[in-house]
């Protein structure tokens, strides 16, 4: 386990918790076509003017609608260090159906997953080409993938040699692509030790594959915490996490106003690639 308070938020980045909401927010709604059907995301804008990175954030089972004002905490996070946030809903109406939390169990959306996990890398991967196609794109993209979303994340950083970070909360290498595992960018992966849900050993798992590739990884976990309390309004941890995993899947810089160039990790070990 980290110290949390050895490395708070990466770099300066707390204060994004702080001061992200007293910033006008510029969000798109964009369509990508997909080959089985479109893909819908909600862009928040980066602040300030000229070219910038990206992140594609990924939801949980849940989908956005389950904590909404969460996952916009972290999309405000992004946009205002400069960083275009795509939340994006990878689900078809078929997923949305068949991954309902109130008509499905948890032993039926395990066996769904596992025959979508490709065809989710697809559609993530259709919204990284429009996200790089953009005019004011850098060129540089990264995903930050929350449970099932996170898991979808590691499969498609595997799979699209175009992803530069991944940021992965309470999440891992899904089963089946373990022994497949060719390529990854640099991982941070955040996960709560007390977590039921998702086992911590997943998150520690990815790191592994990760660091066999040849990429930087790191696993951070949270004292006491369970699955999605990063989520929570109210939990004291949540500032300092979302700054890590956001810090984590730009992939780029720490983002402090007085150093636009550092590593997005402090230690040199976890330059980014490329």
């Amino acid at each position: 386990m980290h110290d949390i308070s050895r490395r708070a938020a990466l770099g300066g980045l707390a204060a994004l918790g702080l001061a992200n909401g007293a910033q006008a927010r510029t969000i798109e709604a964009v369509r990508t076509a997909a080959d089985d059907g479109e893909v819908a995301a909600r862009r928040y804008a980066a602040a300030g003017a000229g070219k910038c990175p990206a992140v594609l954030a990924l939801h949980g089972t849940g989908g956005f609608e389950l904590n909404p004002e969460g996952y916009a905490r972290y999309a405000d996070a992004l946009a205002a260090a400069g960083i275009d946030a795509w939340l994006v809903r990878y689900y078809t109406a078929a997923d949305a159906q068949a991954l309902d939390l109130k008509t499905s169990t948890r032993e039926s959306r395990g066996a769904y997953n596992a025959g979508r996990f490709a065809g989710w890398s697809r559609r993530v991967s259709a919204v990284v080409s429009a996200a790089l196609a953009r005019p004011d794109s850098t060129g540089r993209i990264g995903l930050l993938g929350f449970s099932l979303g996170g898991f979808i994340a590691a499969q498609a950083a595997n799979d699209d040699a175009r992803v530069a970070a991944l940021a992965v909360l309470y999440a891992g290498m899904p089963d089946a692509t373990v022994a497949l595992v060719k390529r990854l960018p640099p991982v941070l992966e955040l996960h709560g030790d007390a977590d039921r849900t998702v086992p911590p050993a997943k998150g520690a798992e990815l790191v592994r594959l990760a660091r066999a590739a040849g990429a930087p990884a790191e696993q951070v976990t949270y004292p006491g915490r369970g699955h999605g309390f990063d989520l929570s309004g109210n939990d004291p941890m949540r500032p300092p996490m979302r700054s890590r995993a956001s810090c984590g899947s730009s992939g780029l810089t720490s983002w402090q106003p007085d150093s636009a160039n550092k590593p997005w990790f402090e230690t040199p070990r976890l330059r980014p690639a490329g």
